[in-house]
């Protein structure tokens, strides 16, 4: 992984998401996310694409895993977070908070591909995160339906794991056509969400 750039909390997550969804396909799919490979850091960029080109074969199961991926990352990413900045995210005002966590955001694209960036501006209680050259949306003709469900799902998740009400939908998809993929973060006006 590391010489793909390819970071192992994005393999893992769609290993358990797979685990999860498709329990029968898992052996298939190990051919090419193996636990070896796992534990070492060494599955790459090809066999990471041919698992999410088998993926989108799968019909509405690739959304369900990749939506699963994205939340499995949130979580992992925040739980591998140092004590000392979890609370010091937690204690910020909610305002301060969520800009934090778009940062956090921001590095969770850059830590599951090297070869991503995200940009995000923020403007009237709304984060627009621009996502370049996302893994999942490397695909040789464009589809019907947005691919970047992992990010969309790993942004929400990020946002209430530190009490921020927030919904995410993809705006722009780079495997629709689009020139790169865009995700908005309504952040509920920088409330906490409702009970």
């Amino acid at each position: 992984m590391r010489e793909a750039g390819i970071g192992r909390v994005l393999v893992a997550s769609l290993h358990q998401g797979i685990a999860d969804i498709l329990p029968t396909r898992l052996g298939f799919y190990e051919n090419w996310l193996n636990a070896e490979g796992l534990r070492e850091g060494t599955i790459g960029l090809a066999p990471l694409y041919a698992v999410l080109s088998f993926l989108r074969q799968e019909g509405d199961a690739y959304t369900i895993i990749t939506t699963r991926a994205g939340e499995y990352a949130a979580e992992w990413t925040v739980q591998s977070m140092p004590p000392v900045q979890r609370a010091f995210i937690k204690a910020a005002p909610t305002w301060l908070r969520s800009r934090m966590l778009v940062r956090l955001a921001r590095q969770l694209v850059r830590e599951t591909y090297q070869g991503s960036r995200a940009i995000s501006r923020f403007r009237r209680g709304t984060a627009n995160i621009d996502v370049r050259a996302s893994i999942f949306c490397t695909v040789r003709e464009p589809v019907s339906h947005p691919l970047c469900g992992f990010y969309a799902a790993a942004f929400t998740k990020l946002m209430a794991m530190f009490n921020v009400g927030a919904h995410t939908e993809v705006v722009a998809c780079r495997g629709t056509g689009e020139a790169t993929c865009v995700l908005k973060v309504a952040l509920a006006n920088g409330q906490e969400p409702s009970a």
